[in-house]
């Protein structure tokens, strides 16, 4: 039995637990299962996913700059060399970090499967490690969902679909949550004649539902989108599928063929891989671990950050829950992690990027007051032609306080960040208007969208 300081399970936004503790002189154990350590934003995520949508979105640029006069011609598009310099990307990234844990003292690594026999005690690799303070960082998992025949044909995933060495000539999505649509994008850019089959009556339902609507009419000319669509079962067509769906509205059967079959409907803890219950450690009806604004677990010393607690399921979000939890283990403090302003983006075309609460949502507890600006309600806007992207401010009507704003549109994720450091300190539409914004630029469009509530 090996004992530690700390041991901490998942080398994504662990890592940044692992570090500190080193940092403070810590007996430390760095627990991943690999083989590709770093978490799934490095390795299956967010990284080498944009690397591959920055691609599909300046071939869309090229497709649609006819519109400000310019006809231009796209000759090749080389799939392997895209998906080779994203995967090389990542063999690098796993080369420094490999070397990187290596060289850290005070650190021992172990790459396998952790499981736990007792309430500080896990067992990986046969060896028995027991930790004054368990921090589980296990990240999730795409959900398999259990449609009929889906065992009996190959299914990619968001991270299978990584390891494609030639581009499909047809591919069906299964799913229209922001995964979907981000790898609807980038294969309908490639060329492949793309099908998203969504059960709900919309795309992307954290979004709001006139930013869901339009997403949906700008990807229909590129590709086939359905909504309101189950999915009954899947069987094997040659060397291709063939996908049974029945409609939610008529219920009419159909069928849908393609090269290859995506499931995108959703991601699920990762955390029953632990076997947490052999501990006190309660996780919620999904499977995901209960944490209070601490990122304490209902057993004293044991931790849980990231997807695994299911609450915001973005990198930056976890690696903020990282550092809090680090923070306040290491120097006895009671610092709480706040999720009123953690913003989120969409890298479909058009990008989508929201902070805060949903009109609905706000609507609830707030006497609110709405606006919506045009990006061609913007001189820069106009310059280049967008007249459908727009911006949604929700502001409270008494205090003036932003509640949410929502963007879909060219650089939503950008523009975004003046909205996130202003709610963060202090809130008040006058946190946007005090700094001057370079005229024209679209940053003009979130001063325009807040002042609209005071109109």
């Amino acid at each position: 039995m090996k004992k530690y300081d700390a041991i901490v399970i998942g080398s994504g936004c662990g890592a940044i637990i692992s570090d500190e503790a080193v940092g403070h002189g810590l007996k430390v154990a760095l627990i991943d299962r690999g083989p590709l350590i770093g978490g799934t934003c490095l390795n299956w995520g967010c990284i080498p996913s944009k690397m591959l949508i920055a691609v599909a979105d300046r071939i869309v640029e090229i497709q649609q700059a006819k519109k400000l006069g310019v006809t231009a011609e796209i000759k090749n598009i080389d799939f392997r060399a895209i998906m080779n310099r994203m995967r090389r990307s990542r063999r690098e990234s796993q080369k420094h970090l490999r070397e990187s844990i290596g060289q850290t003292g005070n650190l021992d690594f172990y790459e396998g499967i952790a499981r736990f026999i007792s309430d500080y005690t896990l067992e990986v690799n046969g060896k028995k490690l027991e930790g004054e303070n368990i921090f589980i960082a296990t990240g999730s998992r795409p959900v398999i969902p259990p449609i009929t025949g889906l065992n009996k044909v190959e299914y990619l995933t968001s991270e299978s679909i990584l390891e494609l060495k030639e581009r499909p000539d047809s591919l069906i999505i299964i799913g229209g949550g922001y995964i979907a649509v981000e790898f609807g994008h980038f294969f309908a850019a490639m060329g492949t004649k793309v099908t998203i089959l969504e059960m709900a009556d919309r795309l992307i339902l954290s979004e709001e539902p006139e930013i869901a609507e339009l997403l949906r009419l700008k990807l229909m000319p590129r590709m086939v989108v359905h909504t309101g669509t189950l999915v009954e079962s899947i069987e094997k067509r040659g060397k291709g599928v063939r996908v049974f769906t029945r409609d939610d509205k008529d219920r009419k059967p159909r069928a849908f063929i393609a090269q290859y079959v995506m499931l995108a409907v959703g991601r699920r803890s990762s955390a029953d891989i632990l076997q947490v219950e052999r501990t006190g450690v309660e996780v919620d009806e999904r499977g995901f671990i209960k944490v209070n604004e601490y990122m304490e677990t209902s057993k004293k010393n044991i931790f849980a950050v990231g997807d695994v607690t299911g609450q915001q399921m973005f990198t930056h979000t976890a690696n903020r829950e990282a550092s809090i939890v680090a923070y306040n283990v290491l120097h006895g403090a009671d610092m709480a992690v706040g999720y009123s302003a953690v913003p989120h983006a969409v890298y479909s075309y058009p990008q989508i990027a929201s902070v805060g609460l949903k009109e609905e949502e706000a609507r609830k507890e707030h006497d609110i007051l709405v606006s919506k600006t045009s990006y061609y309600e913007t001189a820069k806007g106009e310059a280049i032609m967008e007249n459908e992207g727009f911006a949604k401010a929700i502001v409270e009507k008494e205090t003036d306080k932003i509640l949410g704003f929502h963007i879909i549109g060219p650089y939503a994720p950008e523009l975004i960040q003046e909205v996130v450091n202003a709610m963060t300190s202090g809130g008040d539409v006058d946190e946007i208007n005090d700094g001057i914004h370079i005229h024209p630029s679209l940053s003009e469009l979130v001063p325009t969208t807040v002042n609209s509530t005071r109109e």
